[in-house]
């Protein structure tokens, strides 16, 4: 048996068809959520006694001291605390999920070109997999224990996760759909994701994922470090680009459930086991800022030049997460939809360019056509910094290294082919004549040194 929120005194969004549940709006806010009417306690956040004797559990994003502006937490006023478990148990290695980036993992390689991959392949339909075992590592930075990096992954699952519940002690996960809804239960509440939508999992948060289309495939970006949060604006003003009142959260809902359940850890890359009798979506009522979000891509608000000259693509950001260095993202998540790319006397596609992040690109639906190597939806492309090249982008200011599964075991690698520019002609060689006669008018050397 489960029961949904009652929504008590915050605005909430509008069921529809390809998603029965309802959500509070607004990136960044203290949310309040009760399932049943009046169990969320009045002036304190511990009283002594919870109506129907519900146990108090504090969850932290932050450190305790952060300043007010970045202190993020929440109280969960549960059925049974999380610490009623049966204790951790070490799970196999999946071979295909990696958390140490490090170039002295001898498991990670250093790509100093472009490569892509045609799309993964789902399960096949004589295994059963579900999100957490069907999850894999492309590539990333950084280590978890230093909390600092990322890691890029994709999964690809068929099966719909049973009493199973998982939690990624490790990072944030933003999750993209690319292929099927992901029917997401978190002890928050439920969120239905479709393609064309983000959801983030923080750090800590347990959750399961139900396939309501049958298999399903996506991308996700996890950030050791910090946390998302939407870029500043400056001089685009007070809105614009990913508005917060677009970002959408679950509202309360719980199951009465005391049977078996295992809810599978990630804790510096490794996987563990541990038992519980008794469901971990079992949160009557909570409040806080700490909570899991969704937000659909088509309602991003391009900005763009309509005079001349292209924009750097810091224009198409949604979300952004800081780095420990000041004014430079750990991760930046942009995205490509259609707009309107009006100017004068310029190139209107994005400028060739050698930038100084790793770019990571992957595509949910249609065609994009800033590629022109088979660029198909589920698949993948990469550039390392300063890397020349020309959908949806995990960018960063950290060089990468690629995984094994990646680079050896996924079948779906190529690298790009150099030669696809090589029409791209020096056009100036046409043009030698012209340019020796002004600089003989400037009274300066023609190009032959005379």
């Amino acid at each position: 048996m489960s029961l949904g929120a009652t929504a008590r005194s915050t605005f909430v969004t509008t069921p529809l068809e390809k998603d029965p549940y309802i959500y509070q709006v607004g990136l960044g806010n203290r949310f309040a959520s009760e399932a049943l009417p009046g169990v969320l306690p009045e002036g304190q956040n511990q009283p002594q006694k919870v109506k129907y004797d519900l146990y108090t559990e504090g969850m932290t994003g932050a450190s305790f001291v952060s300043p007010r502006a970045e202190n993020l937490n929440n109280w969960l006023y549960r059925i049974r605390p999380s610490v009623a478990h049966q204790g951790f148990t070490p799970l196999p290695d999946n071979p295909d999920l990696e958390s140490t980036f490090l170039p002295l993992n001898p498991k990670v390689h250093v790509s100093p070109t472009q490569l892509a991959w045609h799309p993964f392949a789902l399960p096949a339909d004589d295994t059963k997999v579900d999100f957490v075992d069907g999850l894999k590592t492309l590539a990333g930075n950084g280590d978890p224990t230093l909390r600092e990096g990322l890691a890029v992954h994709i999964y690809t699952a068929n099966t719909s996760m049973g009493n199973r519940a998982f939690c990624n002690n490790d990072g944030d996960m933003l999750i993209l759909p690319q292929q099927g809804r992901l029917d997401i239960q978190t002890e928050f509440g439920k969120m239905m994701v479709r393609s064309g939508e983000l959801c983030v999992i923080q750090r800590g948060m347990k959750f399961k994922v139900l396939l309501p289309d049958g298999p399903s495939r996506g991308y996700i970006q996890e950030i050791f470090g910090s946390h998302w949060q939407v870029p500043e604006l400056g001089p685009i003003g007070g809105h614009g680009l990913a508005n917060l009142r677009d970002f959408e959260h679950p509202v309360a809902h719980f199951d009465i459930d005391q049977s078996s359940w295992t809810i599978t850890y990630k804790v510096a890359g490794k996987l563990f086991a541990c038992h519980q009798e008794h469901t971990p979506f079992d949160v009557v009522a909570w409040h806080g800022n700490y909570v899991p979000f969704k937000y659909a891509l088509e309602k991003f608000v391009n900005i763009g030049s309509i005079s001349k000259d292209h924009i750097d693509p810091s224009i198409f950001c949604v979300l952004t997460a800081r780095s420990k260095q000041a004014n430079v993202p750990l991760a930046d998540f942009l995205i490509f939809s259609p707009r309107w790319d009006v100017s004068s006397g310029s190139f209107r596609p994005p400028y060739y360019h050698r930038n100084s992040s790793t770019e990571f690109m992957g595509l949910l639906y249609g065609v994009y056509g800033g590629r022109s190597d088979g660029f198909q939806p589920g698949g993948a492309s990469y550039e390392t910094g300063f890397c020349p090249h020309g959908a949806f982008m995990f960018e960063s200011s950290m060089p990468w290294t690629i995984t094994d599964f990646a680079m050896k075991r996924s079948g779906k690698l190529h690298e790009h082919e150099p030669k696809m520019w090589d029409n791209l002609k020096a056009n100036f060689m046409n043009h030698l004549d012209e340019v020796n006669a002004d600089l003989k008018k400037a009274g300066l050397p023609d190009l032959k040194g005379n």
